[in-house]
């Protein structure tokens, strides 16, 4: 059994996660992007009663007729998703928000229907390990 850590950027929502996930899935939907201000979200999909918050209460966003998306009121960091209507029983976690975001690698790309043209080959970009030589 996984037992998962994490919490928002500036330490005032805790949480942990028991069990193995459903999936851990990477989503390109423009909804995601919008609410993270990021290209893609990494989501890792448990049965709720396997998250417990164990510090502080997240604000709840309802994002949509049934979506309902939790995050920190002091720092913004996005932390969870559910969806009655849809998955019921279900939650996602951002698993940017472990404390040990290797811990459950990532299984497949969702809702690609709406990814960003350019996140076709990003993994073909030039790297570096922290910023590019200044010229």
């Amino acid at each position: 059994m996984v037992n998962i850590t994490g919490g928002c950027h500036c330490g005032a929502i805790r949480y942990q996660v028991e069990g193995e996930p459903i999936v851990h899935a990477l989503c390109h939907c423009a909804d995601c992007r919008r609410h993270a201000g990021a290209p893609m979200v990494g989501w890792s999909m448990y049965a709720e009663d396997a998250l417990k918050v164990t510090k502080g209460t997240p604000k709840v966003y309802e994002s949509s007729e049934h979506g309902r998306r939790q995050f920190c009121a002091d720092c913004g960091t996005g932390l969870f998703y559910t969806n009655a209507n849809v998955l019921p029983g279900i939650v996602d976690i951002q698993s940017a928000t472990y404390d040990d975001p290797d811990a459950v690698p990532a299984m497949v790309h969702i809702q690609t229907a709406e990814r960003i043209r350019w996140m076709e080959r990003a993994h073909e970009l030039p790297t570096f390990e922290r910023y590019p030589p200044q010229t």
